[in-house]
């Protein structure tokens, strides 16, 4: 099981949901950097179960112990690593999963995948759960590619057919960004969050659950970053991305959406700006060829709906190999999107400092 992530910034994640504590070790993270603590778990209280009327009622502190790594509030050189106590666990609530799995999760290929011994308590190593650790690594990353400029923001881009407004493609205000970070449910539009809310609740009513998308901004990063094929900027986010648990979907710039264009709509047009390269719209998101163009890389995640509800489904029982009906029991998010807005941010803070610690590439001075 791979649980690994980057090249220079060395992230590992270990843990299970119901363990007695989740973690993560950070390598590679560059000596003498300051880490805010406080900051740290104002970021991690984001992610958080338990915060409002529209996530799970399992409750955690998911404050970290940070182990080794720091000293005098500064990173070291060594690596850093910090554990997250797991407290509100009711694991009796998945004694029944091992013989007849949920439809929607990773039950049975798990089973298949580990015969039998995998921990399907609250999902295991496969859970949500799993991203808190993850925040504490990219809320570290956030705070040291701050004093580099570089800036990342996530809102609520959908939920279920609500839409907010996307950011603008060649850049948002510094004050809209941080607002996001402030906001209970983090949109653009009041309005939009408001049609948002009554959709997941009436979800949670109806003992079921809805998907939506996520939009991140990441703005400040030079061009030259990165590489054509397998390790461009987009391929090493997009890997990243697909290990946050229920994302189905990356997409950049225009997205799916350039399908439906000509290339005279979805090439964005250079132009001259101070003595410097830049483009008059952003269609390719920040990146072309995997290689930044110094516009702000733009990319949204698609989350399914949380496979965990309360409806009676189809299933199987294992043991006896016939049908079973299933209806899940515990404590589940309606929707997961608005706690995985800082996870996408997460993961977008621990590719752009690995992205930033490659070998520098030779530019036109223009670009420098």
């Amino acid at each position: 099981m791979s649980s690994e992530l980057g090249n220079n910034i060395k992230v590992s994640v270990f843990g299970q949901s119901h363990a007695p504590a989740i973690g993560v070790t950070v390598d590679g993270l560059p000596a003498g950097e300051a880490v805010d603590l406080d900051r740290l778990q104002a970021f991690l209280d984001r992610r958080a179960p338990g915060r409002g009327d529209l996530s799970t009622a399992r409750r955690e502190a998911d404050r970290p112990r940070i182990l080794c790594g720091l000293l005098d509030g500064r990173t070291c050189g060594a690596p850093l690593a910090a554990v997250i106590e797991n407290g509100d666990t009711r694991s009796g609530d998945y004694d029944r999963l091992r013989d007849v799995p949920r439809p929607g999760h990773a039950d049975y290929p798990a089973q298949v995948r580990y015969r039998g011994f995998q921990d399907v308590r609250g999902g295991g190593h496969f859970s949500g759960r799993l991203t808190a650790p993850l925040c504490v690594a990219g809320g570290v990353c956030l705070q040291i590619l701050e004093r580099r400029g570089v800036r990342i923001a996530a809102h609520i881009r959908s939920v279920g057919e609500a839409e907010d407004r996307p950011f603008r493609e060649l850049g948002e205000d510094p004050g809209t960004l941080e607002a996001l970070a402030q906001a209970p449910l983090p949109v653009l539009e009041e309005r939009t969050g408001e049609e948002m809310r009554r959709l997941i609740q009436e979800a949670r009513e109806a003992g079921d659950s809805v998907g939506g998308t996520v939009e991140c901004i990441v703005q400040g990063l030079p061009a030259g970053l990165g590489s054509g094929m397998f390790g461009g900027v987009d391929s090493r986010l997009a890997a990243a991305l697909f290990g946050i648990p229920a994302v189905k979907g990356v997409e950049f710039g225009a997205g799916f959406g350039a399908a439906r264009l000509r290339g005279s709509e979805n090439n964005d047009p250079y132009r001259m700006e101070s003595g410097r390269v830049t483009a008059s719209s952003n269609r390719a998101g920040g990146v072309l060829g995997g290689i930044t163009t110094g516009l702000p890389l733009v990319f949204r995640a698609v989350f399914k709906p949380t496979p965990s509800i309360a409806r009676a489904q189809d299933s199987v029982s294992l043991s006896r190999r016939e049908n079973e009906t299933l209806a899940v029991r515990g404590r589940h998010d309606p929707c997961i999107v608005p706690r995985a807005v800082p996870v996408v941010e997460a993961v977008a803070a621990i590719l752009a400092l690995d992205l930033l610690m490659d070998p520098p590439a030779v530019l036109p001075e223009t670009w420098n």
